[in-house]
């Protein structure tokens, strides 16, 4: 399983390539429906940073297919 920081790094990472190579993509990050943080004791979890993670990797693939698509 990998470690809160690890999850950080590759969120880092990920939110980095997005800005640099898909800036229009940017704007949905304040948009993405993603509770972070249990309601009671907020704080975030590995579970927290899994799913967000993965909210910004489907977000990117649907970008890319979606427009990879619509320049066929």
């Amino acid at each position: 399983m990998k470690s809160l920081n690890q999850l950080m790094q590759e969120i880092i990472q990920l939110s980095g390539n997005i800005e640099t190579n898909y800036p229009e993509l940017h704007k949905y990050f304040g948009e993405t429906p993603v509770k972070i943080g249990d309601s009671e004791n907020k704080e975030i979890t590995t579970t927290d940073l899994k799913l967000y993670l993965e909210t910004l990797k489907s977000l990117l693939k649907h970008h890319i297919e979606t427009h990879k698509l619509a320049e066929d």
